[in-house]
């Protein structure tokens, strides 16, 4: 499938606030319904896997396998969403966190960075909303707790370390990998992997979030504030320094999860250079 048609530009042509919000809120809209889909589905598997009156609570008693079912489900998840016309259009970030680390690596421009990030945290809180509209109950149970994200009981400090290695692992994986070309394709699936990962062996330490947005949207509803500020410094912290080392090791030719499809690309994209060095 041909890669996707970019507009390249350069510092000094950067769109103004209203060129960019005319030029390209379709992707700011898709990008808000990624991270609100994300968002939904985390809500669902989470009744479904934690509540005590769930069937599937009930089958799997051991908490370990129900984070590795919960796991799966959202790196499914992320797949999908990565791999949907929206998410091949947007570039399916759902995160400040990676937006701001593209942002610095150049490939975003500033106000795109922006609402992409406004667009995020928005899209969180409608996606747990509208989970709590048809979900009720159930998703405020204090097992579920609107799948809030806090520290586990070895604390905050922990919680914080571990949220930055994750995020540091995340992004810099995701850039080796999205920046050769042979293996750029399986960028998704590779980041679906780590997250279903993630959550499977790290969330008993944080909560497993690396996303300001997605803790966000569920402490808002949940009214849960426990050390909150650890999702939103840890995660653009590690993604950052991934970023910043990546930048000095290697090229980066797109902000895009998935970029060989048929639609329009927003950012400083240099994919065509990328697919150039693909080997036959």
């Amino acid at each position: 499938m041909q890669a996707a048609k970019s507009i390249e530009t350069t510092p000094a042509q950067e769109r103004s606030l209203l060129e960019a919000l005319a030029a390209h809120w379709p992707e700011y809209l898709m990008e808000a319904a990624n991270l609100g889909l994300f968002m939904i589905s985390a809500c669902v598997f989470g009744v479904l896997l934690d509540h005590p009156s769930s069937p599937l609570h009930q089958a799997i008693e051991n908490p370990a396998y129900r984070r590795m079912v919960g796991g799966v489900a959202m790196g499914l998840t992320a797949i999908a969403i990565i791999h949907s016309p929206w998410g091949q259009r947007s570039g399916a970030h759902m995160n400040p966190a990676v937006t701001l680390s593209f942002y610095l690596l150049r490939k975003v421009e500033r106000w795109d960075a922006v609402f992409y990030v406004v667009s995020q945290f928005v899209g969180g809180v409608i996606g747990v909303g509208l989970a709590d509209v048809f979900l009720g109950l159930p998703l405020r149970h204090t097992a579920v707790n609107y799948v809030a994200t806090v520290p586990g009981e070895n604390g905050p400090l922990a919680a914080f370390a571990a949220e930055l290695l994750i995020s540091f692992l995340l992004l810099y994986v995701v850039l080796n990998v999205s920046n050769r070309a042979r293996w750029a394709r399986l960028t998704p699936f590779l980041a679906g992997a780590m997250v279903a990962l993630f959550i499977s062996i790290e969330a008993p330490v944080s909560g497993m979030s690396m996303n300001p947005a997605r803790t966000w949207g569920s402490s808002l509803f949940a009214g849960e504030y426990t050390a909150v500020w650890v999702y939103f410094t840890a995660p653009p912290l590690g993604m950052l320094l991934a970023a910043g080392l990546y930048r000095s090791q290697g090229k980066v030719f797109c902000a895009k999860f998935h970029h060989h499809n048929g639609q329009r690309c927003l950012f400083r994209c240099r994919i065509h250079e990328l697919d150039d060095n693909r080997p036959g």
